[in-house]
């Protein structure tokens, strides 16, 4: 059984750390928004739901994005949530190349969870790219798309249903980009 308390509780705190960040483009989203998606979608895609699973996905970006501490978060919600969320960050220290590049290399050493976590991050920020207003050519966006696809194959064989729609929505984004490509 799922306790909602320790959920709501992610809720509220990733809200706090994210407060004041917004999602890239003109809309000015508010960035809570992104890991909401991120653990709705595990949700959607699960036919057991993983408490742990669904405050990791919550809180995926606080320790990268925030001045929020591993020690913090272990205080928190414990050390199984934050060994996921420290699997799933980047060490903002490295170049951005960098950085893109360890998360293709890590992506297979994943546990399942984490994949998953991944797959469904990589498919928000996908829908993101091809509907907000993203100040990018479309030829950077399908860069995006291509590294995307890289890091989710190395996380394949944890969720057909999370998988088949990274590939729908992979799918989807290819073509419209090309068309704006076009034109």
């Amino acid at each position: 059984m799922i306790n909602l308390q320790k959920i709501f509780e992610a809720l509220v705190f990733a809200s706090w750390q994210h407060r004041l960040q917004r999602r890239k483009g003109n809309d000015n989203i508010p960035y809570i928004n992104h890991p909401i998606r991120v653990a709705s979608l595990l949700t959607t895609c699960n036919d057991r739901q993983d408490e742990n699973l669904l405050i990791a996905a919550i809180l995926h970006d606080v320790l990268e994005d925030t001045d929020t501490s591993a020690t913090q978060l272990e205080a928190m919600f414990g050390k199984e949530v934050t060994l996921l969320v420290e699997e799933v960050s980047d060490d903002m220290s490295l170049p951005e190349t960098v950085r893109k590049q360890k998360q293709i290399e890590k992506a297979p050493l994943l546990s399942s969870q984490a994949k998953q976590i991944k797959i469904a991050d990589k498919i928000c920020n996908i829908q993101d790219i091809v509907s907000l207003s993203i100040d990018w050519p479309a030829e950077r966006k399908l860069e995006y798309l291509a590294w995307a696809k890289k890091v989710v194959d190395g996380c394949r064989g944890v969720n057909a249903a999370l998988e088949a729609l990274f590939d729908e929505t992979f799918r989807m984004a290819a073509e419209k980009l090309k068309k704006d490509e076009i034109h």
